[in-house]
């Protein structure tokens, strides 16, 4: 079993900037891609962001330019750096993983809450 332990999120004003941390926790498996989902009110989950233990990044439109993601693998941890917030970039954020230990399985985080005030 893997658990993700997410922190960073909280209150900004637009133009600011947060860091978000997703730790995995567990052994026995691979993790790849490892990255972040948002969802807003009353909208679809959507994909922010991920990287594979390579280093390739995958970005939504709306973030490139102003988000950075990050990981470190020995310590099987992501980071979502975002820089120039927005009003619409308010959602709950959440970390996922796709591991390998014989067979592929996702994983999510309980979800850390982004709020930007204009």
């Amino acid at each position: 079993q893997v658990q993700l332990v997410e922190s960073g999120g909280g209150l900004v004003q637009a133009g600011g900037s947060l860091r978000l941390s997703c730790a995995a926790s567990g052994s026995g498996f691979s993790i790849n891609p490892m990255g972040w989902y948002r969802q807003a009110p009353g909208k679809q989950r959507e994909l922010v962001a991920d990287i594979t233990t390579g280093g390739t990044t995958n970005y939504a439109d709306s973030v490139k330019g102003r988000f950075t993601i990050s990981r470190d693998n020995a310590k099987n941890t992501v980071y979502l750096q975002m820089n120039s917030l927005k009003p619409e970039d308010t959602a709950v954020y959440f970390c996922y993983a796709r591991t390998y230990s014989g067979v592929f399985r996702v994983f999510w985080g309980q979800g850390t809450q982004v709020t930007v005030s204009s």
